[in-house]
């Protein structure tokens, strides 16, 4: 079993961008911009756009945060998306999800300017994406490609099945990896939580990734052996033997499903890190008008 390290190969991607970020200021004088709009503290949300904070630093990036009450109106978001569209300083955004329950999320995402969604969740960024034109790729679908590109997973032919059809990562990941691309040329099959048959279908699996969204949903038993197998899921458990008080464990038992896994992703250390550095490939591609010319 081989561990698919995230963080490692996030800091190969952070040095790449290090230095075109060097080569794009000394022609224009300027960082690419990446900004985040927080609405409210939940805390998960908190650590994520901390980390992104982080990661600009690191690469050479100007950052903001715009923190907003969570009491905040629809009307009141909508005005400060639309005065970040633009602002001319700003090459990215994203708005933190989920918001409070009284917003509307789509009514936000689709305000906000496809030029500038490095999320990769507009509409019409997502539709470009589905047809194969340039276009800012949501992070974590984006991350995934990127991490099975860099280790080396052979997708062309094999059977990959993705549990869990969210339009923030099964979908995407799962048109990615069907597309006419390398990594790509997959034949895909999408599971979630009404599949009938579920443990027969991933137990098919040449590349088994699971979005679910529920703790050690994947037991070995539902892998098949020598299977490579990312784990997008994190959840957080009050933990009295660790020393940070909690412990992280993904979609996946790991115990289990690492002993028959050939290449399997942490739960920290895997995905996790790929989707904030994917985010920093979008901003740089926002800065460098690549997507949008």
């Amino acid at each position: 079993m081989e561990l698919i390290d995230g963080r490692k190969i996030a800091g190969e991607i952070k040095a790449e961008i290090a230095e075109q970020v060097k080569k794009l200021i000394d022609a224009t004088d300027r960082p690419p911009h990446l900004a985040a709009i927080l609405v409210g503290n939940d805390p998960a949300s908190e650590t994520y756009v901390a980390n992104k904070e982080k990661a600009c630093k690191e690469v050479g990036f100007d950052s903001s945060v715009y923190r907003l009450d969570d009491a905040i109106s629809e009307k009141e978001l909508l005005d400060t998306v639309e005065f970040i569209n633009n602002d001319p300083d700003i090459d990215g955004f994203i708005v933190q999800l989920p918001l409070p329950k009284h917003i509307n999320e789509q009514n936000i995402i689709k305000a906000i300017n496809p030029k500038k969604d490095v999320d990769g969740f507009h509409p019409e960024n997502m539709g470009r994406m589905t047809l194969g034109l340039p276009a800012y790729v949501s992070a974590t679908p984006n991350g995934i490609i990127e991490m099975i590109r860099r280790s080396g997973i052979e997708t062309d032919g094999k059977h990959c099945v993705v549990v869990g059809r969210s339009n923030i990562v099964g979908r995407p990941v799962s048109i990615l990896l069907s597309r006419t691309t390398t990594p790509g040329n997959a034949t895909v099959t999408v599971c979630h939580s009404r599949t009938r048959n579920l443990k027969e279908i991933t137990s098919m699996a040449d590349i088994l990734i699971v979005a679910i969204g529920k703790p050690e949903f994947i037991t070995a038993d539902m892998v098949k052996q020598g299977a490579v197998v990312i784990d997008v899921g994190i959840h957080r458990f009050v933990s009295t033997q660790s020393a940070s008080g909690f412990r992280l464990v993904g979609d996946v038992k790991f115990d289990e499903v690492s002993a028959k896994a050939s290449k399997i992703t942490p739960v920290p250390g895997g995905v996790g890190p790929m989707t904030i550095v994917s985010l920093l490939i979008n901003t740089l591609k926002a800065a460098t008008k690549e997507v949008y010319a």
